[in-house]
């Protein structure tokens, strides 16, 4: 009888590692980080057994530490989620991404007439109502956005 063989994935030497993704929420997270490029090594596992959460999603990326704003994008779809920064195969900062109290300049208020959608120059602000799922108020027009509704705005093209 054979014995089956466990793939590693490579290690990354400097870069960050994005773990316990929701599952089959990757995809998304690629897109929130304009990833694959043409420069930078991606390595996704999607669906990996996790005791914690059943099944998760990770992210490996190979030269490259995320911004603040790309960590604040992550936390819409996967409030879970932990970072890691890797320099020379080590981790040298491990922490969980924080959903804001307020959100803003990142999503679009589904609302066509609110006044974040005119040529005003207004800021699009959200405040968080409630976390798990995820409902956000609009504060100009108050409309209110469900997980899924956030979630279609990070869908792949």
């Amino acid at each position: 009888m054979k014995t089956p063989r466990e793939l590693k994935v490579k290690p990354i030497k400097n870069g960050t590692v994005i773990d316990h993704i929701t599952a089959n929420k990757a995809l998304r997270v690629l897109k929130i980080l304009q990833l694959p490029d043409q420069k930078t090594a991606v390595t996704l596992a999607m669906n990996v057994q996790s005791n914690q959460m059943g099944s998760k999603d990770i992210v490996k990326i190979e030269g490259r530490e995320l911004e603040s704003r790309e960590v604040d994008e992550i936390a819409l779809i996967a409030p879970q989620a932990t970072i890691n920064i890797i320099r020379d195969y080590e981790i040298i900062a491990k922490g969980k991404v924080t959903l804001l109290d307020e959100i803003k300049n990142i999503l679009i208020c589904s609302n066509p007439n609110c006044i974040t959608n005119t040529p005003e120059p207004v800021e699009k602000l959200f405040v968080v109502l409630q976390q798990e799922p995820l409902v956000l108020r609009c504060h100009y027009c108050e409309r209110i956005m469900d997980q899924k509704e956030i979630e279609s705005q990070f869908e792949m093209l």
